[in-house]
């Protein structure tokens, strides 16, 4: 695609962070959906408190109607989805109509979920054509730069989202090591001396989590 420039860059990025913090988070919330349910002890506040987010929500109830689908929230998950579709939109031309389109369809499942009485066959539909999203970045995006800055972006909100959720050290690890190949091949500007402290910590005896946030957040240059 020729000189990729910042603001492409940047959008790129932001594509993957996005799809990803929309996958990971469903990935998590869905067991969580069906303990909430049956629970005479809300834990929606635990969740929130989890993944970083403000506990803005009235009850139970109100949690699982909002957290997937108020757009007003700016931490809801269809808030993440939408600024995914803001940001694959303006790449349309980089990235292909047919991986915008799994964008797209994503978008139109999140839709059908907030008026189904039943939404997690609709969730997990979006969660495939996320996957399905990257599967033909993989396949049919020419530029190996322009994949490389997706999936940065992807890698990154990963381990951001894994500390949060206080994942295993053998998950951390795995991921900062798939990472870190795609960062610097990617053409971003990034902290080498964050990338390196980044390795240190995730294999560190004593996991510091709220240490692998802050680095992995401040690592890329913009």
């Amino acid at each position: 695609m020729g000189i990729i420039s910042v603001e492409q860059a940047n959008h790129l990025f932001w594509l993957g962070r996005y799809t990803e913090r929309v996958y990971t988070t469903l990935r998590f919330y869905f067991p969580k959906f069906d303990i909430m349910i049956d629970e005479a002890v809300d834990s929606y506040q635990a969740f929130c408190e989890s993944i970083d987010i403000p506990n803005i929500y009235l009850s139970k109830e109100d949690f699982l109607r909002r957290y997937p689908f108020d757009a007003d929230v700016p931490d809801s998950i269809i808030s993440n989805l939408n600024r995914a579709y803001d940001n694959a939109i303006v790449l349309r031309e980089s990235i292909g109509s047919e991986a915008f389109s799994y964008v797209q369809l994503a978008v139109y499942d999140m839709n059908k979920a907030a008026a189904s009485k039943s939404p997690l066959i609709e969730l997990q539909d979006l969660m495939d054509h996320i996957l399905a999203f990257w599967g033909i970045a993989d396949d049919q995006i020419d530029s190996e730069q322009v994949r490389n800055m997706i999936k940065a972006g992807k890698r990154i909100e990963r381990i951001d989202m894994y500390a949060r959720l206080r994942v295993s050290q053998k998950e951390l690890v795995r991921e900062v090591h798939r990472m870190i190949p795609r960062v610097e091949r990617s053409g971003l500007s990034y902290d080498r001396a964050r990338m390196e402290l980044l390795k240190s910590l995730v294999e560190s005896a004593d996991l510091d989590y709220y240490g692998i946030v802050s680095n992995v957040e401040a690592m890329i240059r913009q």
